[in-house]
């Protein structure tokens, strides 16, 4: 087990307000001894990169099922390297497969589709946040 323990932020950015899976996540994350700190709903590009600086998170998550995902990780990268946050950053939801790639391209260090398993997500979250 880590020494520090894994602080990872969560959100929906935008309009979308099916919030069941990143509540899900956020449990499953929780539950294997991280700290999750969890925005919900409708929020924004700026509001998480705040909220990832004022609480020195690890790993920042974000969901997505409206298909805006290629559009608001592109802004999210854009933020946090103007904003130098270092925290790795992951999306999650209904993600088709073609788009994994491009995401990575971008930057994006982990993709989850809606039908990643649980240890799966835990374990690269965790790997991501690197040692305590």
């Amino acid at each position: 087990m880590q020494s520090k323990e894994t602080k990872v932020l969560m959100g929906k950015i935008g309009l979308d307000g099916h919030d069941r899976g990143l509540a899900v996540v956020s449990l499953w994350l929780r539950d294997a001894g991280m700290e999750v700190i969890n925005l919900g709903r409708y929020q924004t590009v700026d509001g998480m990169i705040q909220s990832a600086i004022q609480e020195d998170v690890d790993v920042i998550g974000t969901s997505f099922l409206g298909g805006e995902h290629l559009f608001f990780a592109r802004k999210m990268l854009d933020k946090m390297r103007r904003n130098n946050v270092k925290a790795r950053f992951v999306v999650g939801g209904i993600i088709p497969e073609e788009d994994i790639p491009l995401l990575k391209e971008m930057g994006v260090d982990g993709v989850f589709p809606t039908y990643t398993p649980m240890n799966e997500i835990v374990d690269s979250v965790r790997q991501l946040a690197g040692p305590g």
